[in-house]
């Protein structure tokens, strides 16, 4: 296959006829992740593939990696796993910041074994369900010196018997190693030498992803090598960038854009990989420096959330960026206010794209050479976007083109279903009623126009029910948005007597302004398109919550929101000493701490909410 027949020309929407005339199978794409790697030591073993910077302060003291130095030590880590009992059909479980070795252990994970990547910052006892889950005995994590948190979860971890084996990894840059503490019951070392396993096939499973937020009943979604190569290529053949492109990397490994959009695209095309420190875009001391790190390392490229370009916005350009030709954001609508501030402050577009964990990663971008308002992306090569509604009976109905619906896709990057259990075989995986004939339902609300570009409404299960009305948060963010001084908008349902809910919404402003929830409360009541989704509040924040990989987190402002009606429900009630609202396995729950005898059940049993009365202290 010819350099021209891998890469078509791509850099405008009317290209994708084009490249699907050729077959997906008949571009010669690598069998899996690992043959990824090894073709790209051999057409560029001495190009330097990593540049990782110890953190955002020291950023010109760099460890470097060539492509050829890069196989070598992925080799060497995955043979450590492979002595460790690692085989094709084991997981393994990464539980780390990112830096230099964490880049080498997943590739090393996913040659010989499944990577399990999961986040630090969970509960040891959600880290627990994951490896349950997983089936994973062996744990990369953090050591003391890297990240003290991590590293006493995995110690405690190691300690209870939820892990036979514990590899340790070490900041990036570091001097000589400290001897590591024995645990009893556990082999604890640092990742060593050995020679690699058989390589993977294209139909193995990569990796195991958890998705969702930071509570709740833990998902694994499980991508195949196939899966991640076809993203990853699908990712690589865009014409903006060249071989020549640096890429910036600064999201975290256990999340699939760090995995597929800086590391595996770029490795098909021979690119070099800047990674930002083990805090990457929550390190605050990042954006003091990140103008001249673009300058100093020619960055062409960076993916990153809203909330991170929007403090991009505020930031002087200091440096010389004009090599910074795609600015990628996902994960959730990008705000206009938050586009204009940063257009006008550095001169780059900001490309938008949009995907999930089950669809592997990326589903659709944006282009340079045209731009379609509202819309997040053209659907990418090789796969299908649609809107369907879904009947009460399950049933699917396509919607015409343009007309709002469930988003479904299908193609080479659906995932191969979650994990459910293990068997002899390894993990035993099901779709969970989310993939239907080959068609991955997203839970995501929007249409899909004539020319494949998609326009995100909302999600499906964020939908405000007011009295048997369904009501689109998006039309309420929408509206808060087009005012000049709100750079950030969500709406939930807030629980209601009469109407079962009622929406109210959250925002955030533009640094520096005061403007009363009052005066937004009535921009929105008066922008709002229908009555009834006019929300009955507006409540100001200076941050609109998150989880860790940026995406937003709706069920914290439902908790809050039912939280204000209880506090309002029981203001008149004596005894209650303490009212807080939680998410349990999805839901929000109401606590009141209450002395015997308070009239709690009267007052809150007549909202459409959960509660749980708990006893003083």
């Amino acid at each position: 296959m010819t350099a021209t027949a891998l890469w078509p020309t791509y850099d405008h929407p009317d290209d994708l006829p084009a490249i699907e005339a050729v077959p997906l199978d008949s571009r010669g794409l690598p069998a899996s992740t690992y043959h990824l790697l090894v073709r790209a030591a051999d057409l560029w073993p001495d190009r330097t593939a990593l540049t990782v910077l110890p953190d955002a302060a020291r950023w010109r003291e760099p460890v470097r990696r060539t492509y050829s130095n890069l196989i070598a030590d992925v080799h060497r880590a995955a043979n450590a796993l492979h002595a460790a009992g690692i085989r094709r059909d084991d997981a393994v479980a990464l539980m780390s910041p990112n830096c230099d070795e964490l880049v080498t252990a997943t590739l090393a994970a996913q040659v010989t074994g499944i990577a399990a990547p999961i986040n630090p910052g969970l509960s040891g006892e959600h880290i627990a369900e994951l490896l349950r889950r997983s089936g994973a005995r062996v744990l990369v994590a953090a050591g003391a010196d890297l990240d003290p948190s991590a590293w006493a979860t995995a110690s405690a971890l190691a300690e209870s018997g939820a892990i036979d084996t514990l590899l340790v990894l070490r900041p990036t840059g570091a001097g000589p190693a400290v001897p590591l503490p024995s645990i009893s019951g556990a082999r604890v070392a640092y990742l060593t030498d050995a020679a690699a396993d058989a390589p993977p096939a294209a139909h193995d499973l990569a990796t195991l992803f958890h998705t969702g937020g930071t509570t709740g009943a833990p998902k694994l979604a499980a991508h195949t090598h196939a899966n991640q190569v076809a993203n990853a290529w699908m990712i690589g053949a865009n014409s903006l960038l060249d071989d020549d492109s640096t890429i910036f990397a600064a999201l975290p490994l256990f999340h699939v854009n760090a995995l597929i959009v800086t590391l595996l695209a770029p490795m098909l095309r021979g690119q070099n990989v800047v990674w930002a420190g083990p805090l990457g875009y929550r390190d605050a001391a990042l954006y003091g420096e990140l103008w001249r790190i673009v300058e100093h390392y020619r960055l062409a490229a960076m993916s990153a959330v809203p909330t991170v370009y929007a403090v991009l916005a505020q930031c002087p350009v200091d440096a010389d960026i004009s090599s910074l030709r795609a600015c990628l954001v996902g994960a959730s609508i990008l705000p206009a206010a938050v586009r204009t501030g940063f257009e006008s402050r550095t001169g780059a577009r900001l490309l938008e794209g949009y995907g999930l964990t089950e669809a592997t990663c990326a589903s659709a971008r944006s282009f340079t050479t045209t731009v379609r308002p509202g819309a997040v992306g053209q659907r990418l090569p090789y796969q299908q976007i649609k809107a369907v509604r879904i009947d009460e009976d399950g049933r699917w109905t396509d919607v015409p083109a343009g007309d709002v619906g469930i988003l479904v896709i299908s193609g080479p990057t659906v995932f191969a279903g979650y994990v459910i259990g293990r068997d002899v075989s390894g993990p035993v995986l099901d779709g969970l009623g989310k993939v239907v004939d080959g068609w991955l339902d997203t839970g995501d609300l929007g249409r899909v126009d004539s020319d494949g570009f998609v326009h995100l409404t909302g999600r499906a299960k964020d939908l405000i029910i007011r009295g048997g009305h369904n009501i689109d948060p998006a039309v309420i963010e929408d509206a808060l948005l087009t005012h000049d001084d709100v750079t950030g908008a969500a709406a939930v349902g807030r629980p209601d007597i009469h109407a079962g809910e009622v929406p109210v919404a959250y925002v955030t402003l533009v640094p520096g302004t005061v403007v009363s929830e009052d005066k937004l409360l009535a921009w929105a009541t008066e922008q709002v398109p229908e009555t009834a989704a006019a929300p009955k509040s507006v409540t100001v924040l200076d941050a609109l919550p998150v989880t860790d990989v940026g995406k937003p987190y709706k069920l914290a402002l439902r908790a809050d929101a039912a939280r204000r009606v209880a506090e309002s429900a029981l203001a008149s009630v004596t005894g209650i000493d303490h009212i807080d609202a939680i998410v349990e396995d999805g839901s929000v729950v109401v606590t009141v701490a209450a002395a015997a005898g308070a009239a709690v059940g009267p007052a809150l049993d007549r909202y459409p909410l959960v509660w749980r009365l708990e006893a003083t202290a």
